[in-house]
């Protein structure tokens, strides 16, 4: 079984899989926390490794930036390749100055004013929660590792550069702690196919301070959440 962006066979990919948006941090993943791991997916540069975290099958696999890009891998990863949880592993940029680089936010819920659950389905809320019992896991597994977490609602955008301020009224009006690129897309996935998404976004960088990371450090140096969610697919 592969698809036209995935040439893994189905019984190369775990239950579980961990997706952040860069290739490169996959592949960081893979080789830093995975017993054995295997590249099962090389297509247009989107690496995805399987391999074992203290014994338990875990596939990593990149989603590339964006909603349309992470909703066709996840959306394949659901329906084709039979995976029960998605956790997104990403970066994300932070409205508030209560949240400090390198702080671990775990989103309740997207908002957006992206057309991309109408068009998939008619979905027509702003708003896509995660799934609740996988994020109950995910608090546990932080607990566990005595890592704090910030939760709440968080902005998923289309645009990287706005020309203006007016989106703001939305991300103001949802409380949203910090914005990114693709949750939105892959909990609505999820909710159409009755499966389990999250989202774990490391800060890095401040809307509000303007202090970032380097691409380096954004690839390489966000390890907490990663072994959150390696932590949460044992649980």
């Amino acid at each position: 079984m592969s698809t036209p962006h995935n040439e893994a066979r189905r019984d190369q990919i775990a239950r579980t899989v961990l997706m952040p948006g860069d290739p490169l941090r996959s592949r960081f993943i893979a080789e830093t926390f995975l017993e054995n791991p295997v590249l099962v997916n090389n297509v247009r540069g989107v690496q995805g490794y399987t391999g074992t975290y203290k014994g338990t099958p875990i596939t990593v696999m990149a989603s590339g930036m964006g909603m349309p890009a992470i909703g066709i891998y996840s959306y394949e990863l659901f329906k084709f390749y039979d995976v029960d949880n998605i956790i997104r592993v990403g970066s994300a940029g932070t409205y508030t100055t209560k949240l400090n680089l390198y702080d671990v936010v775990l989103a309740s819920a997207a908002y957006s004013e992206s057309s991309y659950a109408k068009v998939l389905d008619g979905y027509t809320d702003d708003t896509v929660p995660a799934s609740a019992a996988l994020n109950a896991r995910i608090q546990k597994a932080a607990d566990s590792l005595n890592i704090p977490l910030h939760p709440g609602t968080i902005h998923s955008s289309d645009v990287f550069y706005h020309t203006d301020d007016t989106y703001m009224k939305g991300v103001t009006d949802h409380h949203c702690l910090a914005v990114e690129m693709e949750s939105f897309a892959l909990f609505n996935n999820a909710r159409v196919l009755h499966k389990n998404a999250a989202c774990l976004l490391t800060i890095s960088d401040s809307l509000v301070t303007h202090a970032e990371t380097t691409p380096e450090e954004r690839q390489n140096s966000f390890t907490n959440m990663m072994k959150i969610a390696l932590e949460t697919a044992r649980l």
